[in-house]
């Protein structure tokens, strides 16, 4: 599956629609963007399971500010509309595979039950 270019209108409806996104921040202007592009293109054919989508930090300001992005490229993780994973740099294809693995693992069932003992304490 081709990555998906989300923006401030289909962003939120992404997350929502499908179990597990990531989501890579970029810019055209960014060597190191570019130069994580064919990796993070070549794990979305390998995993049809999950959504790859791009956010163009330039065209999309509002949205990278929305989630605080000071450092591009930007990866983040959504399983279940929950933020599994977040870190700044281009990643090595061998970690962008062990962090969908780990992903894929999780109890999310554990994981909302988590969530919800916070938000009471």
């Amino acid at each position: 599956m081709a990555t998906l270019e989300l923006t401030s209108d289909n962003f939120e409806q992404t997350i929502a629609d499908h179990p597990i996104v990531i989501v890579d921040f970029w810019a055209s202007w960014c060597g190191p963007c570019r130069g994580f592009a064919p990796i993070y293109e070549k794990a979305s054919e390998a995993h049809p399971d999950v959504v790859f989508a791009k956010v163009d930090t330039d065209a999309q300001q509002e949205l990278a500010g929305a989630f605080q992005i000071r450092s591009i490229p930007t990866l983040m993780v959504f399983r279940e509309k929950v933020i599994l994973f977040q870190q700044a740099g281009a990643l090595p294809a061998a970690a962008l595979e062990q962090v969908l693995t780990q992903a894929k693992a999780l109890d999310m069932a554990q994981v909302h039950a988590e969530i919800a003992a916070q938000a009471k304490s």
